[in-house]
């Protein structure tokens, strides 16, 4: 078992515009397809840093939210719901990478992270 410890992360909370987000991405199941840090579907690609892709944007990800792509459904989405998708998306970002490829197993079972560094809102 690998374990980390919670200075590895420090203290993460989101803003109240990306809970909004997040519950638009529960209530349209994106996770059945998403995955964030590897956890959800395998239909879609993993969005845990999808926010700073330098070959993705916001607009990018505005479009793609509403007109899918191959096998993705086209959502209705408002300007004001976008852009609490795009708020969740770029919090998730900043929690930190996946895959860690430079994560270290240490001999009793704990890891040392690359992290990204969270800002305090």
């Amino acid at each position: 078992m690998l374990y980390t410890s919670k200075e590895d992360y420090g203290k993460i909370h989101l803003s109240k515009k990306a809970i909004q987000g997040e519950n638009i991405w529960l209530n349209n199941n994106c996770n059945s397809c998403h995955q964030l840090y590897g956890l959800g579907g395998y239909l879609g690609p993993d969005l845990t840093n999808v926010y700073s892709n330098k070959n993705k944007n916001e607009y990018y990800l505005k479009a793609m939210f509403n007109s899918g792509l191959k096998s993705m459904p086209k959502f209705k989405f408002s300007s004001y719901e976008k852009e609490t998708l795009i708020q969740f998306l770029k919090e998730v970002d900043q929690t930190g990478y996946y895959p860690n490829t430079s994560a270290v197993s240490e001999y009793n079972g704990w890891v040392v992270i690359k992290n990204k560094k969270y800002e305090n809102r």
